[in-house]
C-alpha cells in the first residue's frame, strides 16, 4: 500500500492533487475498462491490477467491487499510468516511482501539464522552470540546474556594455618564421 493510501488518502485523492484545471475532465461518468487502458498504455492487465491493489494508481470513476465487476479509468488516470510506464521504461524501479509520486503529491504539484519529469535511470527529477529541478527520489532534494540559453542572453547583455578589443596579428620573429617555413616544406 502506498504512503498516501496508508495515511488515509485514497488513490483518487492523490491523483486529484497531481492535476490542476489544465487537464480537462472529459466526462466523470464515462471511462475506460482495464483491457482498453492496457492497450493504450502498453502494459499487461496483471500490472494494472497490481498497481491498483497496492495503491499506486487506481480507477477514479469506478473501482472493482468483487468478482466480475469492471474498473473504469478516467483520462487522467490513464495519463498517470502512462507516466508511470515511461518511468519504468527508463529503468526506475516501482519502489522509486511510488516515492516520486508521493513527493509530487507532497510537493503540491497541481498542474502536470506545466512540469517536466526527467530521469537518468537512477532518479526522477521534477522540472518546473528553466532553473528549478527537484530530485523526487531523494526526498525533494534540490538539484542545481543551469538554463544555458538564459545564461547566454545574460552574457550577451552584460558584454554589450563593455569595450571590445580586436586581436592584432601576432608578431613573429625571424627564427620562428624560418622554423614554420621548414615545417610547412616537410
Amino acid at each position: 500500500m502506498s504512503d498516501a493510501t496508508a495515511q488515509g488518502a485514497t488513490p483518487q485523492l492523490a491523483q486529484g492533487l497531481l492535476f490542476g484545471s489544465q487537464v480537462p475532465d472529459l466526462d466523470t461518468q464515462t471511462g475506460y475498462r482495464g483491457p482498453a487502458v492496457c492497450r493504450a498504455v502498453g502494459i499487461t492487465y496483471r500490472q494494472l491490477d497490481y498497481w491498483d491493489r497496492t495503491g499506486l494508481i487506481g480507477p477514479s470513476i469506478r473501482s472493482a467491487k468483487g468478482s466480475g465487476s469492471q474498473r473504469l479509468y478516467s483520462f487522467r488516470d490513464i495519463l498517470v499510468i502512462k507516466v508511470i510506464k515511461r518511468l519504468l521504461d527508463t529503468g526506475i524501479s516501482l519502489e522509486q516511482i511510488r516515492t516520486a509520486m508521493k513527493q509530487l503529491t507532497d510537493y503540491g504539484v497541481e498542474d502536470l501539464a506545466a512540469i517536466t519529469l526527467m530521469s537518468d535511470g537512477a532518479s526522477v527529477y521534477l522540472c518546473t522552470s528553466d532553473d528549478e529541478v527537484i530530485d523526487l527520489i531523494q526526498g525533494g532534494q534540490g538539484v542545481f540546474g543551469i538554463a544555458v540559453g538564459k545564461v547566454w542572453r545574460e552574457v550577451e547583455g552584460d558584454l554589450a556594455e563593455l569595450p571590445v578589443e580586436r586581436a592584432e596579428p601576432a608578431v613573429v620573429d625571424e627564427l620562428a618564421a624560418r622554423r614554420a617555413a621548414k615545417r610547412d616544406a616537410m
